[in-house]
């Protein structure tokens, strides 16, 4: 592990001057080391920017209960149905290239304004480029590339516009979804890094929240290793998958206690569940949740 943590904080020290011009489940299936580098600006402050992981975020508002997820964004109808159920939260897979079900046929603004009308919480899910060692055979097709950085800030740039379009507001969380990856592999963990601060720095820059969503010993774990190492522009908020377990927000083995906390963490407990209520079946994820909701206007 030290060798791991020192291998990291030499990337990341690579990583830290600005370049030159400048998350399985049903989805998956159908800042630098050291001192002398400066934040993303007011706004990106004010939507929280702790490096460590630590400490309340300004502006956002948070939600604690329960969530769940599902790869098509149902009809509002089934949400109203689905009112009768625990979850009072959803996860919603709203933009970016590697999606699996990229055609959201009830997803628009007045969706967004129906579910809110139903008391419903809204967890934006962002599937952009993919790590280039991803396990998923199904996520192969959009690596990440050989500007790991400015794509990053590219995705990150359309990942805000994208949000906006729907209606959700500053300070809303966007939830960058990075399938598992074999982070063991330095070059590709370096890449992958590169690409995850890039667009977590575009994201604040806009003052939205990056949150980061991936399997626990994989994507969470490089996370949280950056994190020890003082890797600056990681993500304010983690959601990390580890299935057949209890939902527990505070006892995942790779993330030490104070990291992610208070209201900075979701734990997808369980994966690709049917279940049904007012008379509609989805297929879903379940998650525990305590964290930032999107804010739509």
């Amino acid at each position: 592990m030290r060798g791991l943590v020192l291998a990291l904080a030499l990337t990341a020290l690579a990583l830290c001057a600005a370049p030159p011009g400048a998350a399985s489940g049903p989805e998956a299936r159908a800042g630098a080391v050291g001192a002398g580098i400066r934040g993303a600006g007011a706004g990106a402050r004010a939507a929280g920017t702790g490096a460590d992981g630590t400490g309340s975020i300004a502006g956002a508002s948070t939600f604690r209960g329960w969530a769940f997820d599902t790869c098509l964004a149902p009809t509002v109808d089934t949400m109203r149905r689905w009112t009768t159920s625990a979850y009072q939260a959803v996860g919603v897979y709203y933009a970016g290239r590697g999606r699996a079900c990229e055609r959201q046929p009830s997803l628009n603004r007045n969706w967004m304004r129906s579910v809110r009308g139903l008391g419903w919480k809204v967890l934006p899910v962002y599937v952009g480029s993919q790590s280039p060692c991803v396990v998923s055979k199904n996520k192969k097709h959009v690596p990440i590339g050989r500007h790991p950085w400015a794509q990053g800030t590219r995705e990150g740039r359309d990942a805000v516009q994208r949000a906006k379009s729907l209606g959700m507001q500053r300070y809303s969380p966007l939830y960058l979804d990075m399938e598992a990856y074999t982070y063991r592999k330095k070059k590709c963990a370096a890449t992958t890094l590169a690409f995850v601060r890039a667009w977590d720095r575009e994201v604040r820059r806009h003052a939205y929240v990056p949150g980061f969503y991936s399997s626990a010993d994989s994507g969470v774990r490089h996370m949280e290793t950056a994190r020890r190492a003082g890797v600056r522009d990681l993500p304010s908020v983690m959601w990390f998958a580890r299935w057949h377990t209890r939902p527990n927000l505070n006892r995942e083995p790779v993330l030490r206690r104070d990291a992610w906390s208070p209201e900075r963490r979701i734990h997808q407990y369980a994966g690709n569940v049917k279940e049904r209520h007012g008379g509609r079946t989805l297929m879903i994820d379940r998650n525990r949740v305590h964290a930032p909701v999107a804010r739509i206007g």
